[in-house]
């Protein structure tokens, strides 16, 4: 019996400006990526900059990997 090896996908998004980020949008950021089923695992701010950038991963799933392989389709309806 062999065991499936979990997949997964990433996102990385950077947030703000050179001005800074907002708490408000950070938390509406994660909120909507919560949503959406994805699991923050790191958070950080590049140096001088102002800005956070958030890394994020959820279980890849065979939807995924088919909008991926064709991006040109939109599934939820035919061809872009």
């Amino acid at each position: 019996m062999s065991e499936e090896i979990q997949k997964w996908e990433y996102r990385v998004q950077t947030i703000g400006s050179m001005f800074g980020t907002k708490d408000e949008n950070i938390e509406a950021t994660l909120n909507e990526w919560g949503d959406e089923g994805w699991e923050v695992t790191h958070v950080y701010t590049p140096e001088g900059s102002g800005k956070v950038t958030i890394v994020a991963k959820r279980p890849l799933t065979r939807e995924a990997i088919r909008r991926r392989s064709m991006p040109q389709y939109n599934f939820s309806g035919g061809k872009t």
